[in-house]
């Protein structure tokens, strides 16, 4: 199943362009990528990057670290052994 990113408008507008860019033309990513008008999250939405990663509030200081971090969360929910104990 897709991965869904889900971004802000106001914060798209101020901080994520670039990140939602990167994660649309990155061949590697098998995710749907979503702007809305809001996503209830107005305080976040105005103090840093942030985007909803399968409904998971995803946030940080610049839009190259949430990013990463997106990506980050995108790798841990693929892992398919991630729950298994070692």
């Amino acid at each position: 199943m897709k991965a869904l990113v889900e971004f802000c408008a106001s914060n798209v507008a101020s901080y994520t362009q670039a990140v939602m860019d990167a994660l649309e033309q990155d061949p590697e990513l098998d995710v749907d990528v979503l702007e809305y008008g809001c996503l209830g999250y107005c305080g976040e939405c105005y103090l840093e990057p942030f985007a909803l990663v399968n409904g998971k509030l995803v946030q940080a200081p610049t839009a190259e670290a949430l990013l990463d971090k997106i990506k980050q969360v995108l790798k841990e929910e693929d892992d398919p052994f991630k729950d298994l104990p070692l």
